[in-house]
């Protein structure tokens, strides 16, 4: 039998994102978020959770997608993350969650092979819930990527 990973399912640009439940601290409505200067675009600012600074980022800009509006269903997904650097918390500002599901690891399809500049190192599979298909986000590598992107640019 397939070991089954709990997974958050977030709702972005119309599609269907997964992150493991295994690195979601929690998900907060939306809140007030403090600007930082020159910060790059996907880097909305910092946010108070229990008294703690964390940075917040836009998924959809991280990903590559349009930005858009809050709405009462936009929703910031806190994640503790260990990167090969440090562990980081960090939220995700999402369009918003839908569940906490279970998908099957054998059905997670790896992600399309092709050619040319598409970053697919930041999905770790597709798979299906529904008959709908999920990608999951390998947000170790998503963030890292993101690190190392702010560092160059610096």
């Amino acid at each position: 039998m397939a070991d089954n990973a709990q997974y958050v399912t977030l709702g972005l640009d119309g599609e269907l994102f997964a992150a493991p439940i295994a690195v979601v601290q929690e998900i907060l409505d939306m809140q007030p978020i403090a600007r930082l200067p020159q910060a790059p675009a996907n880097l909305l600012g910092m946010t108070d959770v229990r008294g703690e600074g964390i940075p917040v980022l836009d998924l959809r800009l991280t990903l590559g997608l349009p930005a858009a509006e809050d709405t009462q269903n936009t929703r910031i997904v806190v994640l503790k993350l260990d990167t090969p650097s440090r562990t980081m918390t960090v939220g995700l500002r999402t369009d918003r969650v839908f569940e906490v599901t279970v998908l099957d690891s054998e059905t997670l399809d790896p992600p399309p092979n092709v050619t040319g500049a598409w970053r697919e190192h930041v999905v770790a599979g597709i798979g299906r819930r529904n008959g709908a298909f999920v990608t999951v986000l390998d947000l170790n590598r998503l963030l890292t990527q993101h690190e190392r992107s702010l560092a160059n640019a610096a």
